[in-house]
């Protein structure tokens, strides 16, 4: 009976990515994030504003309000990690982001192109991002008890694969159903369903409820088998003494570099693969004139290799751990990086492509490809990471500190981009500071222990 609720709750657990994910994948990367860029650039060129300007500005747009929400987020996510740990109580606060999820998604129905306004739209996907992100830090926190340290890196990755088969699947529905391509067909040559009007772009802003109806339908696993684990030694429900242990773990880490250059190391890798997800679809339609259609297959692309490669990669963690599957995937996603540059409609790699070549269309394709592949089994991995580098008595704190710093430099990567952007003034070489990102990250991976430092932990308990 135990090996039963056990298995359960690891399904449950499951159930969470592959209920959030298409919250990344639809949302904001390969559907509303090229919608918000192309309503946005239309509105500004109307206006008169030169058109590769337009393009930039409202790439920039995209970014302060991807900016704002991860300030919130990084001061936010230890605070309240802390104040879990603390309580003993994680499930009320997935509740309640996840209402935040849910509605936030759904309100990106409301932003019609003729009554459009960027800061609403902003604040409605921010509230949708916000929601996702904390409820990703609690349920992060439940992966220790789900296993053995050496099963968990399995669970993780088997978790993340399942996330991305969820978002490949809710994306196909969004284009086999709804979004209409530049015929007013869907995918499979019909109208879009429920008699959405493609001229109010009906068809595009149904990702909105699609999402959130996707979340509410899939967490029922989630709730139904993931439960609190009490512990009688929790204290008291006291803000205050949560936000002392969460300054203590703050002024110790100096007193575990492992963790310490882990932190900081992530940081930077991690910006840098956010950088090339929010702005992948965006710099599809920019650079290569992509369609939102387009750019969704582009998505099916990179989540189907996500989906493979994130369960692909659990097995390596489970075996050689998750330090070499990290850094494997880091060098993957640096050349990646490289090859994105060198793409553009005209050329690639600096040799010019005939008019109307489909090789730059193909070589994205390729990209994308291996930044799902490398991306999902990075993520995977770096979670398994975190466990094996924290306190297991602090495990939130020990992921809010980790969504910490994954938001600390959230502006770093768009404000490189639009700055290289500006300097270059090509959309294409705004890319590269991402290179610079990769790099940093892998060089701080030098003095990150596979194992992490568990005696230090112990003494300090």
């Amino acid at each position: 009976m135990t090996a039963i609720l056990t298995r359960k709750r690891i399904w449950g657990w499951w159930a969470f990515d592959w209920a959030s994910q298409p919250y990344n994948t639809l949302v904001l990367t390969f559907i509303f994030g090229p919608y918000f860029a192309q309503v946005v650039t239309e509105s500004l060129a109307g206006q008169g504003m030169e058109l590769g300007v337009a393009k930039a500005q409202a790439q920039a747009y995209w970014g302060v309000g991807l900016t704002v929400s991860g300030i919130f987020i990084a001061v936010m996510a230890p605070i309240l990690g802390a104040f879990a740990d603390s309580t003993g109580k994680r499930m009320p606060w997935v509740w309640l982001f996840s209402v935040m999820y849910a509605v936030g998604a759904w309100m990106l129905w409301y932003t019609e192109p003729g009554s459009f306004d960027v800061i609403t739209t902003l604040v409605f996907f921010g509230i949708g991002l916000i929601g996702m992100e904390f409820a990703t830090i609690f349920t992060n926190a439940m992966l220790p008890s789900l296993g053995t340290k050496d099963e968990i890196g399995k669970i993780s990755g088997t978790g993340w694969a399942w996330g991305y088969v969820g978002g490949v699947i809710a994306l196909a529905i969004m284009l086999v159903l709804f979004q209409a391509g530049g015929t007013g067909k869907t995918m499979i040559g019909i109208d879009p369903v429920l008699g959405l009007d493609p001229a109010t772009k009906a068809d595009t802003r149904a990702v909105g409820p699609l999402t959130s109806i996707w979340y509410v339908v899939f967490m029922v696993p989630f709730f139904l088998w993931v439960k609190d684990t009490p512990d009688p030694n929790h204290k008291p429900y006291k803000v205050g003494m949560a936000l002392r242990d969460l300054w203590a773990t703050i002024i110790s880490l100096p007193r575990h570099p492992s963790l310490l250059a882990y932190l900081g190391g992530s940081m930077f890798y991690r910006d840098a693969l956010n950088g090339m997800y929010t702005f992948g679809g965006i710099y599809a339609f920019g650079v290569l004139d992509w369609s939102i259609m387009e750019v969704g297959i582009f998505g099916i692309v990179a989540a189907l290799t996500g989906a493979l490669f994130a369960w692909i990669g659990g097995k390596a963690d489970f075996r050689f751990g998750p330090k070499p599957v990290i850094v494997t995937c880091i060098v993957v996603l640096l050349f990646t990086a490289i090859m994105v540059v060198g793409i553009s409609r005209e050329t690639v790699f600096g040799v010019p492509v005939a008019e109307g070549s489909a090789l730059p269309d193909i070589l994205f394709y390729v990209a994308g490809g291996l930044i799902g592949a490398a991306g999902g089994s990075l993520q995977a991995a770096s979670r398994t990471m975190v466990v094996r580098q924290s306190n297991p008595e602090r495990m939130t704190e020990a992921f809010g500190l980790y969504a910490l710093s994954g938001k600390a430099t959230t502006f770093l990567a768009p404000a490189l981009i639009a700055l290289a952007s500006d300097m270059s003034g090509s959309q294409r070489f705004g890319i590269t500071p991402l290179i610079g990102l990769f790099l940093v990250g892998l060089i701080l991976l030098v003095w990150v222990k596979p194992e992490g430092e568990p005696s230090k932990w112990s003494a300090a308990s």
